[in-house]
This record gives C-alpha cells, sequence and structure tokens, in this order.
C-alpha cells in the first residue's frame, strides 16, 4: 500500500528497506511526472497541472468527488475534458465516472459532470499527500504501516481498489444520487462492473469498499431494493474474510483482481 507498484520504488525496498530512500525514489517519479506534462500536454498543461496537484485534497472529502469549481470558479467539465483524459491516457490517474443507471452500457448512463479522479499509483499518492517537509519520513510510514496515524485510510483503501480494478481492465463507474426529496433514493455505490457474459438481466455488480471492521450498508441494500432487476452479485471489499450473507458477498481486499 504504502511502497506501491513503481518498478524503481519496489527495487529501492526490495534492496534497501528503507522507507526514506523508497521516497526519495517516488518523489523523482513525481517530478517526472510534472516534467512530463509540461513537455506533452501541450496547449492545456496548466489545467492538467491544476488536477494532478489537487488530486489528494479532492479525494479526502467525505464522498471523495472531484470538484472542479476548486480549482476555478464557474468551472464546467468541456473546459477540463482534455486535461482528465490526458491523465488517464497518460496512466498517471484513474478516472472514474457516475453511471445514472446500473444497466448494460454503463457509459451510455455516464454522467460526466461527477466524477473521481484516482491517482494510479497508491504508493506515489502516500508520497504526494504526506508532503509537509518535502520527503515522508521512516516514522510516518511507520504510523501508516500499523495503523497508527490519524489520516482518511478509506480515501487510501478506495484508491487501492481502483487501481487493482483498473489493472484488471475494468472501466471505473460509481453511482451516486443526492436526492433531497426522498431519501430512499439517497446513495452512493463505490463501484459499478459490468459481468462479462452479458445476459437479459442480472449484468451489474455494486461494489461497496470497508475499511473498517464495523460499518452500515444502508446504501448497498437501497440500491439492491431499487435495481433489483438489473443487478448481478453485489460484493463487499473488505479487511475481513470471505462470507456471503442475505445476497451479498464479502470478500477480502486482497481478492479484489479477481472480480
Amino acid at each position: 500500500m504504502i511502497v506501491g507498484g513503481m518498478p524503481q520504488t519496489v527495487n529501492a525496498y526490495v534492496f534497501a528497506h528503507d522507507f526514506e530512500k523508497v521516497d526519495r525514489v517516488k518523489r523523482d517519479i513525481l517530478e517526472l511526472y510534472r516534467a512530463d506534462i509540461v513537455k506533452h500536454a501541450k496547449g492545456y498543461e496548466m489545467k492538467v497541472a491544476q488536477i494532478f496537484d489537487d488530486i489528494p485534497s479532492q479525494l479526502q472529502k467525505h464522498d471523495r468527488k472531484f470538484r472542479l469549481a476548486a480549482l476555478k470558479k464557474e468551472a464546467r467539465f468541456r473546459e477540463y475534458e482534455d486535461a482528465l483524459f490526458w491523465l488517464s491516457d497518460a496512466m498517471i490517474a484513474n478516472i472514474c465516472y457516475n453511471s445514472t443507471a446500473p444497466s448494460i452500457g454503463l457509459k451510455h448512463n455516464m454522467e460526466r459532470i461527477t466524477l473521481k479522479c484516482y491517482m494510479a499509483d497508491t504508493g506515489l499518492l502516500i508520497s504526494y499527500a504526506f508532503d509537509e517537509n518535502s520527503i515522508v519520513s521512516e516514522e510516518i510510514y511507520k504510523k501508516l504501516l500499523f495503523d497508527k496515524l490519524e489520516v482518511n485510510q478509506g480515501m487510501i483503501i478506495e484508491y487501492i481498489v481502483a487501481q487493482m480494478l483498473a489493472a484488471s481492465g475494468h472501466k471505473l463507474y460509481f453511482y451516486a444520487n443526492a436526492s433531497r426529496s426522498d431519501a430512499s433514493l439517497r446513495m452512493e455505490i463505490d463501484f459499478l462492473i459490468g459481468k462479462r457474459k452479458i445476459t437479459s438481466r442480472h449484468n451489474i455488480s455494486p461494489i461497496e469498499v470497508k475499511s473498517d471492521k464495523n460499518y452500515t450498508l444502508s446504501s448497498l441494500k437501497k440500491f439492491k431494493e431499487k435495481f433489483g432487476e438489473q443487478l448481478y452479485i453485489a460484493y463487499v471489499l473488505h479487511a475481513g474474510d470471505y462470507k456471503e450473507e442475505n445476497d451479498i458477498v464479502y470478500l477480502p481486499l486482497y481478492m479484489t483482481p479477481l472480480l
């Protein structure tokens, strides 16, 4: 989780087992990313850099949604569409869009205004998010490792799941409905994935990601009740063991790539 998967970073950890050395390698990679943005994102490099610099702070929000208005007042998606595509195409970020209906062709129901923007490597995120002194100390890494640091762990775990789903070939979608008039419609599902073999019904799997051992599933239950005919298997990815209960499959986080 904290070393990440970049080959140079993994190599540095294997040979040195020194988190500060690992962090220096990750910072070199982040600087290369910034240089690539300036060099290759011609015409919209400023917008790409804005999004890139704002990824950690935006995802620390409760709902994890990326707000373009935080970059520029009254910003519109069309102004930043090319910049978001560039970050995704360069494999620097994983973009996750809100799909307004859990049916086959999630892309056809995609709401481009509401999105999440994940950094593609969790190790790089750690160096990027905890850079007050230009380097993440060994002490901070060890506190992260042993869960002794007051940090939004849910954000980090959601990043890891996004990374694993993207690496497995899934396009990233989530579902969000912020209805103010009807509480039964108010829900948010972390990820939606489609079944490989399409049938007439039951094609979409909702996925909820839980970092704590104690959690509720109110959104998932409402989602199943509203869209039952369209859903395949509902999954909860958590820190516990495998189990099946009330038509929900609970999987340990490391099994995500098997979905």
